[in-house]
């Protein structure tokens, strides 16, 4: 429960995103809404642990009487998802790497510069993508097609289901030579192997910005900064990997098998 309600709640984070709860399906979706206005899932919950995530009232419905039932993050959930993740971190890192660890994954920021007694605030950031598929290159085109952003989320979602429960290294080498522990579920065996594959079969180099991407969450200045990179060629050099993974993908029937 904890490391799918973090893992989903995450997710809900992001803007535009909401949770999908149809009344005939076993699983409810994560869905965003692209920069087209097209709906793009995020990731996939088990019915039971999204009733559970209502329950705490982490997440509020906005249309309860509809067939599709759709909620989104409450101020309770947010704090859920940082006292989670916070937890979490503690019990792999110990206190002191866990902080500075969980501050790599927020924003900080001063309610009011001209009164330092008040508390920060902070929220999960996102996902350096869904920055890149608001921009548009010089024709005009957005930078990154759908089917890019698509594939690039589907490697998020392998990945959060292969951290469930255990700490990952950040670096890519030793990421691929993770094996499921024994307590491991399912979904999480299957998250590691598939994302594994998938950062293999592109190969080195590409596959490490894509880890640190889209697996990380790691910012474009500060990939090229920790690759050597020239500024404002990452963005190029991710859009290359991507397409390496689309293809990747697409050998296996678009996005078979398919998640959790």
């Amino acid at each position: 429960m904890e490391s799918e309600a973090r893992r989903i709640l995450r997710r809900l984070c992001e803007t535009g995103a909401v949770l999908a709860v149809a009344r005939e399906m076993e699983t409810a979706v994560v869905v965003r809404e692209t920069q087209e206005g097209d709906n793009m899932r995020t990731a996939v919950v088990d019915r039971k642990i999204a009733q559970a995530i209502a329950l705490k009232d982490w997440v509020s419905c906005v249309d309860p009487l509809a067939r599709v039932a759709r909620y989104v993050i409450t101020n309770s959930g947010r704090a859920a998802v940082r006292q989670l993740t916070a937890q979490n971190e503690n019990r792999a890192l110990g206190f002191n790497e866990a902080r500075s660890k969980i501050e790599e994954h927020v924003v900080w920021s001063m309610p009011n510069p001209e009164d330092a007694n008040q508390a920060p605030r902070y929220s999960t950031i996102e996902s350096p993508l869904i920055g890149l598929s608001r921009r548009r290159d010089k024709s005009g085109e957005l930078f990154l097609k759908k089917s890019l952003l698509a594939v690039g989320e589907r490697l998020r979602e392998d990945f959060e289901l292969a951290k469930m429960g255990r700490s990952v290294s950040r670096e890519v080498d030793v990421f691929l030579t993770h094996t499921a522990l024994d307590d491991a579920s399912s979904g999480a065996c299957g998250g590691l192997e598939r994302a594994q594959a998938a950062l293999n079969d592109v190969g080195p180099g590409l596959s490490e910005v894509l880890y640190r991407c889209c697996c990380l969450l790691e910012g474009l200045e500060q990939t090229e900064k920790s690759m050597g990179w020239s500024a404002r060629s990452g963005k190029i050099v991710l859009r290359i990997a991507l397409l390496r993974l689309e293809v990747h993908y697409a050998a296996q029937g678009r996005f078979a098998p398919k998640i959790g």
